[in-house]
């Protein structure tokens, strides 16, 4: 499983819902058209997360979207999910690839155009870049200028995605430069019809990376 679209890359974030209203959405966001998954969690028990993730699984291979799992490459394992997303902290990404194998996707999150160069060298296959825009989520955040972003699009041939506080009303600022989609977390998560919004920045980030 290598072959993977980019576009609109949906990162999901549990808080403040009710495992039922959180898996609704997830689904809501599929058949809106998000062509990629990520579950992020940065607070559950291994145990929550595999449970959660077998979950989510389920939904994804209805819709035949890659499930990605951040950080963690032992519930990747677990769930047997498409790939998985490693941080500048967590395990280097030529060690997980041997772990994994050539068939799994391996994303990285690279905010300056070495860390891009060093995670398509050690076999990433895609790169989150960003943030762009200060975000809403629990995660660390440093803001990555859109600069920085057409640089490391440019010094890759890996897809790269912007990431970070990105929704439709401003994702203009990525005009002209040549990234392969979108990630968003608060921008559907947060929606009042996920799906509706889906929908929309996926139409959103086409036009864009048409440009």
């Amino acid at each position: 499983m290598k072959k993977f679209d980019p576009g609109l890359y949906f990162i999901t974030d549990s808080t403040n819902y009710t495992e039922e209203e959180f898996l609704c959405r997830v689904e809501q966001a599929l058949m809106g058209g998000a062509t990629l998954l990520q579950l992020r969690e940065k607070d559950k028990t291994t145990r929550e997360y595999i449970a959660l993730a077998e979950k989510v699984h389920e939904i994804a291979k209805k819709y035949a979207v890659p499930l990605i799992i951040d950080d963690r490459i032992d519930v990747a394992m677990a769930v047997d999910a498409e790939g998985v997303h490693l941080g500048q902290s967590d395990m280097p990404i030529s060690i997980a690839r041997k772990i994994l194998g050539e068939e799994k996707i391996i994303g990285a999150t690279a905010k300056t155009v070495l860390q891009a160069v060093e995670a398509y060298e050690q076999g990433a296959d895609y790169l989150g870049v960003g943030a762009i825009y200060p975000t809403t989520t629990k995660v660390k955040t440093v803001l990555t200028s859109t600069g920085t972003l057409d640089a490391i699009c440019r010094a890759v041939p890996i897809p790269a995605n912007a990431i970070g506080g990105l929704n439709k009303d401003n994702i203009g600022i990525l005009a002209g430069i040549p990234i392969a989609g979108i990630c968003v977390v608060s921008a559907i998560m947060k929606a009042d019809d996920p799906k509706l919004a889906a929908q929309e920045l996926k139409e959103a980030a086409q036009e864009l990376c048409k440009e």
